[in-house]
């Protein structure tokens, strides 16, 4: 391994160049994420037990799609400058034309019709996506080899998730409207989703190209000729206690947490009658992640990963279960109430998403010092593909959830006892990530702060 000569050094042009890929990327991610729920079962007309399967199927692609792009990206060069460079442009233009058809109002389609539009066109979003992804985040490796410069790539990649992620958060105010029969409701309006679509897909390809002319390649990686036996990989992932710590602690965030997020702007529509109010919450969740970031490095050195995740989620969890007992009123007052709590409940959430990928990390190195065979690439393979099943799963959970509870799809109005179903069951999915990851993490994940430390010290030789 070896850097490249006669290049500029590594500077402010690189981490804003770097930061760029996850803003481009989250363009697309956050808006499918938070609003393909709502645009197909509120605007297309689809029922969510029909969105369950159509989510489990095309998340199954998803996440063998993430093993199949990432070897096709190692074994075939396609540029001559940058192995990785290519993949993102034609991946960008794919996020381009794939996130619109998904957004594109198809009311007048049979319901087959849209069913077979709606898992078609997902599918080829998440290739595009993987083929964007992929190589992004390979390509951290081969602009820099120091250790702090890398460590402030991570950083600005945080930053530069975090714009369209706030984005996402006011796009409340400009995608619902007030129904034309009764001007009191509000409505998702499925012209202004797909307006929206077009613009964040266009600036996410200019965002693109920016990291394209902006990010330098340093690092040069000769190819090895020994190839790691993936049954052998699959072996070591399940004898590896810490990783399937992490791995049942991540399945419980992403299926009952990350894939719920949608059902908060229901909570706010229908419970609290204003949907753009949903966007309080949004911010309140974002709160404990800012705040908590500053000082997570300086946390996890005295008390290591595993008990700030344990204590954060316990504290976090209790304050879930007290919510299902406040006087959370369908008032301005409610609202107060319930923003606040979520804002405590969020807390052991955002530390898991802040030293998640460090843990991994970590039980990744675990693995090599007790086998001595380097399988990075393919553990990671394999939890990440754990996590995308995760997603699909969870996208099921939370559509046949809001059936169980009374939920219509094709009303602009609930009842009064439905509209409270949802919010206790937002809460209760809550409570159930944070209780997974509890248990997970106290009983199962087995790195504790003294191995922290030793890999730290031998990182550092």
């Amino acid at each position: 391994m070896k850097e490249k000569t006669s290049l500029r050094p590594f500077g402010m042009r690189d981490k804003i160049g770097y930061a760029f890929g996850d803003m481009g990327c989250n363009f697309s991610f956050q808006l499918v994420s938070n609003y393909m729920l709502l645009f197909y079962t509120q605007c297309i007309g689809l029922k969510t037990t029909t969105w369950a399967w159509i989510i489990v199927v095309s998340k199954a692609w998803d996440a063998v799609n993430d093993v199949l792009i990432g070897n096709l990206v190692d074994r075939k060069r396609i540029g001559n400058k940058s192995k990785f460079m290519p993949w993102i442009v034609i991946g960008s233009i794919g996020l381009i034309v794939f996130t619109i058809m998904i957004f594109t109002p198809i009311q007048g389609m049979s319901y087959t019709g849209k069913t077979i539009w709606c898992l078609v066109s997902y599918c080829l979003w998440s290739v595009a996506y993987t083929m964007v992804n992929v190589p992004y985040g390979s390509l951290h490796s081969v602009i820099t080899e120091d250790p702090k410069q890398r460590t402030t790539l991570s950083t600005f990649r945080c930053i530069g998730a975090a714009l369209p992620s706030v984005l996402v958060m006011v796009l409340p105010q400009v995608v619902y409207t007030n129904d034309t029969t009764n001007s009191d409701e509000q409505v998702l309006s499925a012209s202004r989703l797909f307006i929206v679509a077009i613009v964040f897909s266009v600036v996410a390809f200019f965002v693109f190209m920016a990291m394209r002319h902006m990010v330098t390649e340093r690092v040069v990686r000769e190819d090895k000729k020994e190839k790691t036996s993936f049954f052998s990989a699959f072996k070591s992932y399940f004898t590896n206690r810490a990783l399937l710590g992490i791995t049942i602690a991540t399945i419980g965030v992403v299926v009952f947490y990350n894939s719920s997020m949608s059902v908060n702007n229901l909570v706010f529509q229908f419970y609290f009658g204003d949907a753009k109010k949903s966007t309080m919450a949004m911010i309140a969740s974002y709160i404990p992640l800012i705040a908590i970031m500053p000082f997570a490095s300086k946390i996890v050195a005295k008390i290591g990963k595993k008990k700030f995740i344990c204590t954060s989620s316990l504290v976090s969890m209790i304050v879930g279960i007290l919510m299902l007992f406040l006087p959370i009123t369908p008032d301005t007052k409610g609202i107060v109430i319930y923003v606040v709590g979520l804002m405590f409940v969020n807390i052991g959430c955002c530390v898991f998403q802040i030293i998640v990928w460090a843990i991994v990390a970590d039980c990744i190195e675990k693995s090599y010092r007790e086998k001595g065979i380097r399988e990075e690439a393919s553990l990671y393979a394999l939890y990440s593909f754990f996590r995308k099943l995760s997603q699909g799963i969870g996208s099921a959970v939370v559509a046949l959830a809001l059936s169980a509870v009374g939920f219509v799809e094709s009303a602009n109005v609930q009842t009064d006892q439905t509209s409270e179903n949802i919010k206790n069951l937002y809460i209760i999915f809550m409570i159930a990530a944070l209780a997974i990851m509890l248990v997970a993490m106290k009983f199962v994940y087995n790195i504790g702060l003294k191995e922290e430390q030793e890999f730290g010290a031998s990182q550092s030789e």
